[in-house]
């Protein structure tokens, strides 16, 4: 799933630095599409990097790259969390 757009992008890894979202053409080799990617860890990222990528949102040549799979589970709608913490209140 692109991290812009939030479109199912259908790829094989390795995802290569020139790979585009389809839909919005953001960079897929980014920080914020990596399975890695902690905002808040050491250079935002889980994995032991030397140095800093910058631009989370464009594309590296980071090594530890690996492809974020974000899987919706299937019959859940997207609010039903709001609706299960608004029913504590009624």
């Amino acid at each position: 799933m692109c991290w812009k757009c939030g479109n199912s992008i259908n790829i094989e890894e390795p995802v290569s630095r020139t790979s585009e979202c389809p839909f919005c053409h953001a960079d897929l080799h980014s920080c914020r599409n990596c399975h890695f990617y902690s905002a808040g860890s050491k250079y935002d990222c889980h994995e032991t990097v030397e140095e800093p990528v910058y631009d989370k949102e464009r594309a590296n040549f980071c090594e530890s790259f690996k492809l974020e799979r974000f899987i919706k589970k299937s019959g859940a709608s997207d609010n039903s969390a709001r609706k299960a913490f608004d029913a504590l209140f009624s």
